[in-house]
C-alpha cells in the first residue's frame, strides 16, 4: 500500500507530498483519456467513486485518475457521503474554495470538461478567456452541487448530532447555567432559630464545604466521656466558632452525647424502627418467641413493666416525650407543657375506625384535630362525619359527646316532608341499614390518612396507656413481626431500657462547579432521630462548620402529623414550663424550642439549611 501515490504512512513528510500532488497536477492532462478507458469497469462510470465504496471519495476531483483499491472498513457511517459528515467545518470549507485556488480548480474543471467530451476543443485550441469562462462555470456547478450535498433537510440539522465534529463538545456543567432551586421557606431577618419538627426521622444527611473529620474515629476516652455527660444530663456550652474542630475534645464529647437514645426491647439481630411496613426486612430473620405462647408473654410483661416505666417518668417530668411504635400506628406522649399543651397529650396516627370505636369503647376521649381545623376553615361544607367520635367542647372547656338520640331523630325524621306531600307510599325510603353503611363510608374513608390522626389529652391518656396494655392489636399475630412487643424510644433512661447510638458515618466527593472542582463533606446520621437529637446535631454544626451547613431530613411519613397544634384555651406560661422540665435532660435551649406551640401543621421538615448562622427550610 506504499507504493499508492500521495500515501504516507508516518505524515512526517509534507515536502514529499507537496511534490507529488505538483507532480500528480502536471501529468493530469496525460492521464485524462485513461479516465474515459476505465468507465467500462464496474464502479468506473462515476468519477470519484471508489469501487464498492459508500460514497464518493473527498477530493477526488483534484487526485489522480486511477480508482483506488475498495477500503474493508468503509461504511455509510464514516464515509464522505454519510449525513452526519455532511455538516463537518471541513465540507464546508471544501464547498467555498480560496482565493489562490480558484484559478488551478478553474484550469482542472476545464481538463474535466474536455476529457469527458473528446470532440472538444485542445486546451492549447482554446483562447486564455474562452478556457477562463469555461473553468468558471463548471466551477459554479461544482460549488453548487457541494452546497446541495452539505445542506441538511430542517429535521435532519435539529436532531442529528455531529460525533466527529471538532466544534461540537459535550456538554458542560461549567458552561451551562445553574438549575433553578426550589425558593426555600425563609425565616424573618436576624432569627437564627427553625422550628420544631415532632416528626421522627429515619436519616439525615449534613453537607458543607469544611469537613467533618471531628465526627469520626473517635477515642475511647472521648467516646465514655460522651456517653457519661447523657447519663448525667451535663450541658455543654460550646463557643461561637471553632477553628480547629477536629483538635475538640469538648466538641467531639459532645457528638458523642447527641447521639444517644434508649430503647426497648432491643435485639442486635433486629431492626425495630421504623415498625411499619418492615415485614419485608424483618422476613426470614431467627423469631423463636413466634411458636412460643409462654416467651411471648414473658416479652409482654416486660415491655408493660417497661411502658408504665416510661409514663411515670412523664407524668413526673423526668422525660419530656417518648414515642410507641407499633406495626400499625404510632403514637406520641408528651408532658405537659411542651407544644403549648396546658397538659399531658397522646397523639395517635395512623388510625383506623376500628381503633377508634375500641378507644370510645373503653371511655377514651379525643379528637381529630385535622377534622376539626377543617370543619372551622369551611363551616358551610360538607365533611365525613365520626357518628359520635368527634368530640365538641361546651361553653366551659369540657369535652361532650355529641348525642346520639338527636342523631336517631333526625334519621326518623328525615322524610316527614314526604307525608306532608302525601307521596310516602308511592316513594321508596331507604332502609336503617342503608343509612348507617352510608355514615360508616365516611368514616372508613379517613383511614390511614393524616386526618385520622386522635389527640387524646389528660387523664385519658392513662386510661390510653392501660388500654395499649390490654390491647392485643398492638401485637401483631401473624407474620414477620408476630409476638413482638411494640417499640418504645424515649431520650431518658427508663426501666427495662438499652442504650443505643445513632450511625454515623462522614465521606467526601468532587462537586463540579463553574469555576473547576471543589470538596464537598457529608455527614450520614442513620436510626431513630428524634427531636432533640435534631436540635443538638444542628448546634453542634453551627460551631464546627461555623454557620454555613446544608441537611436533608428523611421523615418517617406517618409521624409528619405530630406537628399538630394540641393547645387549646387554657395555656401554661413559658416561664413555669422551663422551669418544671428542668431536670428531664435536654439542652436547655433544645428544651426552650421543643416549648413552642408547633407550627408545621401535618407537614415536616424536609431541607434545612444554614448560611451565615441563619436557618432557612423547606417543608
Amino acid at each position: 500500500m506504499s507504493e499508492l501515490a500521495g500515501y504516507s504512512p508516518s505524515f512526517k513528510r509534507p515536502a514529499e507530498i507537496m511534490r507529488l500532488r505538483r507532480k500528480r497536477a502536471r501529468s493530469e492532462a496525460g492521464l485524462a483519456s485513461g479516465r474515459s478507458n476505465s468507465e467500462s469497469s464496474p464502479g468506473g462510470g462515476l468519477s470519484g467513486v471508489r469501487r464498492f465504496s459508500p460514497g464518493p471519495l473527498r477530493g477526488s476531483e483534484s487526485r489522480a485518475g486511477g480508482v483506488k483499491r475498495r477500503n474493508p472498513f468503509a461504511n455509510i457511517e464514516n464515509t464522505y457521503s454519510s449525513p452526519r459528515k455532511r455538516t463537518t467545518p471541513e465540507c464546508v470549507s471544501e464547498a467555498v474554495p480560496e482565493r489562490g485556488s480558484v484559478e488551478s480548480q478553474g484550469e482542472n474543471a476545464t481538463l474535466r470538461i474536455l476529457s469527458r467530451n473528446p470532440n472538444r476543443t485542445k486546451p492549447e485550441e482554446l483562447d486564455p478567456f474562452t478556457a477562463r469562462l469555461l473553468g468558471a462555470e463548471a466551477l459554479s456547478k461544482d460549488i453548487k452541487k457541494v452546497q446541495e450535498a452539505c445542506s441538511l433537510p430542517e429535521d435532519e440539522s435539529l436532531f442529528e448530532e455531529d460525533l466527529f465534529s471538532e466544534a461540537q463538545t459535550a456538554p458542560s456543567l461549567i458552561a451551562s447555567p445553574r438549575v433553578p432551586i426550589p425558593a426555600l421557606q425563609e425565616l424573618p431577618s436576624g432569627c437564627t432559630e427553625f422550628p420544631a419538627d415532632w416528626s421522627l426521622k429515619t436519616r439525615l444527611l449534613f453537607t458543607s464545604q469544611l469537613p467533618f473529620t471531628w465526627a469520626e474515629h473517635l477515642k475511647a476516652q472521648e467516646e465514655a466521656q460522651g456517653l457519661s455527660q447523657h447519663c448525667r444530663a451535663a450541658v455543654s456550652t460550646l463557643p461561637h466558632s471553632i477553628p480547629e474542630p477536629r483538635s475538640s475534645s469538648e466538641l467531639r464529647c459532645a457528638f458523642q452525647q447527641s447521639l444517644v437514645y434508649w430503647q426497648h426491647p432491643a435485639l442486635p439481630w433486629l431492626q425495630l424502627f421504623p415498625r411499619i411496613g418492615a415485614e419485608r426486612r424483618l422476613a426470614g430473620k431467627c423469631a423463636t418467641w413466634a411458636q412460643d405462647e409462654a416467651l411471648q408473654q414473658l416479652l409482654m410483661s416486660e415491655w408493660s413493666v417497661s411502658f408504665t416505666s416510661l409514663y411515670n417518668l412523664l407524668r413526673s417530668r423526668l422525660c419530656p416525650y417518648f414515642y410507641l411504635c407499633t406495626y400499625q400506628f404510632t403514637v406520641l406522649f408528651r408532658a405537659a407543657g411542651l407544644a403549648g399543651s396546658e397538659g399531658i397529650t397522646a397523639l395517635i396516627s395512623p388510625t383506623t375506625r376500628g381503633l377508634r370505636e375500641a378507644m370510645k369503647m373503653e371511655g377514651i376521649e379525643f379528637t381529630l384535630p385535622l377534622l376539626e381545623e377543617r370543619k372551622r376553615r369551611n363551616p358551610g361544607g360538607s365533611e365525613p362525619s365520626l357518628d359520635g367520635e368527634q368530640e365538641s367542647e361546651d361553653g366551659d372547656g369540657n369535652p361532650a359527646q355529641v348525642n346520639s338520640d338527636e342523631d336517631d331523630d333526625e334519621d326518623d325524621g328525615g322524610f316527614s316532608w314526604l307525608e306532608e306531600m302525601g307521596v310516602q307510599d308511592k316513594i321508596k325510603k331507604p332502609d336503617t341499614i342503608s343509612i348507617k353503611l352510608c355514615k360508616e363510608h365516611s368514616e372508613v374513608r379517613l383511614d390511614h390518612k393524616p386526618e385520622s390522626v386522635v389527640l387524646v389529652k389528660g387523664t385519658n391518656t392513662f386510661t390510653l396507656l392501660n388500654f395499649l396494655i390490654n390491647c392485643k392489636s398492638v401485637v401483631a399475630a401473624a407474620g414477620a413481626q408476630a409476638g413482638l412487643p411494640p417499640t418504645l424510644l424515649a431520650p431518658a433512661a427508663f426501666r427495662g431500657a438499652t442504650m443505643q447510638t445513632l450511625k454515623a458515618r462522614s465521606s467526601n466527593v468532587k462537586m463540579q462547579v463553574q469555576t473547576g472542582y471543589r470538596d464537598q463533606f457529608s455527614l450520614e446520621i442513620t436510626g431513630p432521630v428524634m427531636p432533640h437529637s435534631l436540635h443538638n446535631l444542628t448546634l453542634l454544626l453551627k460551631s464546627a462548620q461555623q454557620g454555613a451547613f446544608s441537611t436533608g431530613l428523611y421523615t418517617h411519613e406517618p409521624t409528619a402529623v405530630f406537628n399538630t397544634d394540641p393547645r387549646t384555651q387554657g395555656e401554661c406560661t413559658k416561664e413555669s414550663v422551663l422551669q418544671d422540665l428542668g431536670g428531664c435532660g435536654l439542652h436547655p435551649e433544645t428544651l426552650q424550642k421543643l416549648v413552642e406551640p408547633a407550627v408545621l401543621g401535618k407537614s415536616a421538615l424536609r431541607q434545612l439549611d444554614m448560611n451565615e448562622y441563619k436557618y432557612s427550610w423547606k417543608s
